[in-house]
């Protein structure tokens, strides 16, 4: 299921679905199906992921004249972020592909090891922004905006101490993520200035829920700025997937529902290139994972 947070000209926030192209309201279905559901993300992600299936259920089973008061097209409703505001921080993961490794090596004061264990940082949830908004580039912090391509993992149960082997079942679904980087803003190698800016965390467009996605570990992602190809590459090449990162966060410090893991970034960031490339005011960047979507923003400096 493609579910979104969604808002009309008319509505606050509210939470949606996709059906037959078209955004269907979570709430009003719940009271067409007699069956009370909620108008926030983090709402539903609370029921756990077993909800998914009720919901589908009804779905199948409801005549499709019964969406037309309760759906709107695609065109009449801006998509914001899936999770407008976390409740915690968001989750980064750095250097977790092998080529990104390296290109981080040549140009930033990274090692070029593999890394033993996650690298783990955080972006506050002031860095979450919706597609089709603006990332903010303040330029009296950063000079070197850089772009990074992610899958993002949705926390769906709480969980300590979850082996690998289990690691799936806290998983209630993906989105994408764009991990904004003022590379110059990096200090004495901790990197919450350079990561934690606000905007500095487009997502969306959609939250897919687990079921949809027959294999995490193999999806392509890629990144354009201003219509050309800066990054392509495949989940499959993380060098934590998303069992070990499950396992290895939740050993650091207890999961719950709704948290964000930022799974990390592949080769063809912006300071990796020769010259170096950043972005500035007016360029476009998309960034896309299969069988999530695409999120496009605009960069506008202060």
């Amino acid at each position: 299921m493609k579910l979104l947070t969604y808002k009309t000209q008319d509505t606050a926030p509210r939470l949606g679905f996709l059906h037959n192209n078209q955004v269907i309201d979570m709430e009003d279905f719940g009271e067409i199906s007699n069956f009370p559901l909620p108008n926030d993300m983090l709402e539903l992600i609370d029921m756990g992921f077993e909800i998914i299936a009720e919901i589908s259920e009804m779905i199948s089973e409801t005549p499709e004249n019964f969406f037309d008061d309760i759906s709107f097209d695609l065109n009449e409703v801006t998509i914001l972020a899936p999770i407008e505001k976390p409740r915690k921080n968001i989750v980064g993961i750095g250097l977790n592909y092998t080529e990104h490794v390296a290109e981080s090596a040549r140009t930033l004061d990274t090692t070029g090891k593999l890394p033993a264990k996650p690298i783990i940082f955080s972006k506050p949830p002031t860095t979450v922004t919706a597609t089709n908004t603006h990332i903010i580039k303040n330029t009296k912090l950063t000079s070197q905006l850089d772009w990074e391509c992610e899958l993002a993992v949705v926390i769906g149960k709480k969980g300590k101490y979850v082996t690998k082997e289990n690691a799936m079942d806290y998983v209630f679904g993906y989105t994408v993520i764009n991990d904004i980087s003022a590379r110059d803003c990096r200090r004495e190698g901790q990197w919450i200035v350079s990561k934690g800016q606000d905007t500095f965390a487009p997502m969306g467009p959609y939250l897919v829920t687990k079921d949809e996605i027959e294999n995490p570990h193999n999806l392509n992602l890629s990144l354009k700025v201003n219509g050309v190809e800066k990054q392509n590459s495949n989940t499959q090449f993380m060098l934590f997937n998303i069992n070990d990162l499950v396992e290895d966060l939740s050993i650091v410090f207890t999961l719950e529902p709704g948290d964000i893991i930022a799974t990390g970034t592949p080769s063809g960031v912006g300071a990796g290139r020769d010259p170096q490339e950043w972005l500035y005011d007016g360029d476009v960047v998309e960034a896309t994972v299969e069988g999530i979507g695409t999120i496009v923003n605009t960069i506008k400096e202060i």
